[in-house]
């Protein structure tokens, strides 16, 4: 037998000299989280774990690892006639379940003894979860921010994305997390990710970057949409140097309506989202930006959202919590198109 069993910080900095990553567990399990590349090779379906479940607790233990057995049996053969028939003897696959038990041991076992050399996770998912929860602030700290603020319609995102685009090291929490980090910044149809799954996300960008080059990095609070930011990140970026963006109030309107034209085209939705500023704002003022945005005015409703509540909201915050705010290096677009934050993104990197 040629299995082996890695602890999970073992696993952490080896999961690139894997030929394959397979989660052992059900399709829910591994839709809430899993170890970065892997693959949904479910030991149990979902329908069938509440079965076997099921049966454990109400009739029999003996019968439940009967069922279990031969719907195990069932389901790795249907796995290896689909993924494994074509593999080389030298394919070496990481297996792992929740715990690194019996629905990762039985795949592992019949890998195993097909002539395979198969690594099992010592403790599973969750021993690695843990690991990677420990090692993410450790990583965090290894690298040098610069952290891009400015209020809101400035092109913060669009900026990031350009400096990606010329091969700068970016930390897009935003797009990790599929949320515009605010109460407006929920996007249709776009689920966010968990928990979980959002840390697993940046500690998988953070461990890919060159920490003698620094990364670019959004002025976020700690919270995108319903995520919370690891508090070691949050921390390494509140005490990193800041670049301010200003942008003419209406170029921060045209860039608003561009990149929340699902607003636009859904009033109604947009209207309802309003709602969520009724506390702050109140709902006089909440019921007139609804009816300006019901007769066509979009772009006033935007223009007073960003003077009267986005822009006195995210200025006390930067003052309060990035302690090199007053001292940000000034940076100003010409406007809002793609092509002015290319070229800001061309002055801000090292020239050839």
């Amino acid at each position: 037998m040629s299995l082996e069993l890695i602890s999970a910080q073992e696993a952490l900095g080896k999961l690139a000299s894997f030929s394959m990553v397979i989660d052992a567990r059900s399709e829910g399990e591994y839709a809430e989280d899993r170890l970065p590349g892997a693959v949904n090779w479910p030991s149990l379906h979902d329908e069938e774990r509440k079965i076997v479940g099921t049966q454990y607790k109400q009739i029999s233990q003996f019968e439940a690892k009967k069922l279990g057995a031969a719907l195990v049996a069932k389901n790795i053969g249907a796995h290896i006639e689909r993924h494994v028939l074509d593999k080389p003897r030298e394919w070496r696959p990481l297996v792992y379940c929740w715990r690194g038990g019996k629905r990762s041991g039985s795949l592992a076992l019949i890998l195993d003894q097909i002539g395979f050399k198969v690594t099992l996770i010592e403790g599973g998912y969750k021993a690695f979860r843990a690991a990677l929860v420990v090692d993410l602030p450790k990583l965090a700290a290894q690298h040098s921010y610069l952290v891009v603020c400015g209020t809101t319609g400035s092109g913060k995102t669009r900026l990031l994305q350009a400096l990606a685009a010329q091969g700068a090291q970016v930390l897009d929490l935003e797009a990790l997390a599929n949320h515009r980090s605010s109460v407006l910044g929920l996007i249709p149809g776009l689920p966010q990710p968990s928990q979980k799954a959002f840390d697993r996300h940046i500690w998988t960008v953070l461990r890919s970057f060159d920490s003698a080059r620094p990364v670019y990095i959004e002025s976020e609070s700690k919270k995108v949409g319903n995520l919370t930011v690891p508090e070691g990140l949050i921390a390494a970026m509140r005490a990193s140097p800041c670049l301010q963006m200003e942008l003419a109030e209406d170029e921060r309107v045209a860039l608003l309506l561009e990149d929340y034209d699902f607003f636009v085209k859904d009033i109604e939705f947009f209207c309802e989202r309003l709602v969520a500023l009724t506390e702050a704002r109140g709902k006089e003022t909440v019921h007139d930006w609804q009816t300006r945005a019901r007769s066509g005015d979009v772009a006033s409703v935007v223009r007073e959202l960003l003077v009267k509540h986005y822009d006195p909201v995210y200025l006390q915050s930067m003052r309060r919590n990035f302690e090199h705010y007053e001292t940000a290096r000034l940076i100003s677009p010409c406007d809002h198109s793609v092509g002015a934050m290319t070229a800001l993104a061309q002055t801000l990197l090292p020239q050839p």
